[in-house]
C-alpha cells in the first residue's frame, strides 16, 4: 500500500463507502472533523483515485435486468493480442460489470447482468460464438444472491 491513511481518512472512506450522499456537513459531522478538513482530505483522496469514483448502486431486478451470470472463458491461443483484442470486446458491452483476466484456468472471468435468457443468448452470440478464438465458456447462473457489497475491508490507522 503506498497511501499512509490516518484514522480520519480511514472514517471517511468508511463512511463514503456506506453512504455517498451525504453532504459534506453531514460527512464531517458524522467523523466527527470541521467541514473544510472533511472537504480538503475528500478531494485528496479523490485527486490520488483512492476514490476511484461515486456511483449509485441499482436494482437489476427493478430495472429488468434480473439474470445474473459468471462466464469462465478460455481461448484458444493467449498470446497478449489475442487477450487485449478478447478484454477490449469484452469491456465494450454494457452487459458486462466486471471483467478480470485470471491464472491459473480460465483466461477470462466474467459477471454478465442481462435482462432474461434470450437477452444472453444475443450477448454470447455477440461477444462468445462469433469469436474463434473462444475455445470453452463455462457459465454459472445466479439462483439466489447471497450478498452483494461494494465495500472494501480498511487497514488499520497508519501509526503516528
Amino acid at each position: 500500500m503506498n497511501e499512509r491513511f490516518d484514522a480520519i481518512d480511514l472514517r471517511l472512506l468508511d463512511s463514503l463507502q456506506s453512504d455517498d450522499s451525504l453532504s459534506n456537513q453531514d460527512l464531517a459531522a458524522r467523523v466527527a472533523v470541521s467541514p473544510a478538513t472533511c472537504l480538503r482530505r475528500v478531494k485528496r483522496l479523490l485527486d490520488s483515485r483512492v476514490v476511484e469514483r461515486r456511483v449509485a448502486l441499482l436494482s437489476p431486478d427493478k430495472l429488468g435486468a434480473g439474470l445474473s451470470a459468471i462466464l469462465e472463458i478460455t481461448l484458444d491461443r493467449q498470446g497478449a493480442e489475442h487477450l487485449d483484442a478478447f478484454e477490449a470486446r469484452a469491456v465494450e458491452e454494457a452487459a458486462v460489470q466486471q471483467c478480470w483476466r485470471v491464472s491459473p484456468g480460465p483466461d477470462f472471468v466474467l459477471v454478465v447482468q442481462v435482462a432474461d435468457m434470450p437477452a444472453y443468448h444475443a450477448l454470447t452470440q455477440r461477444l462468445l460464438t462469433q469469436d474463434a478464438n473462444v475455445r470453452n465458456i463455462k457459465a454459472f447462473f445466479s439462483v439466489k444472491r447471497a450478498k452483494f457489497d461494494t465495500r472494501i475491508a480498511l487497514p488499520h490507522p497508519a501509526s503516528q
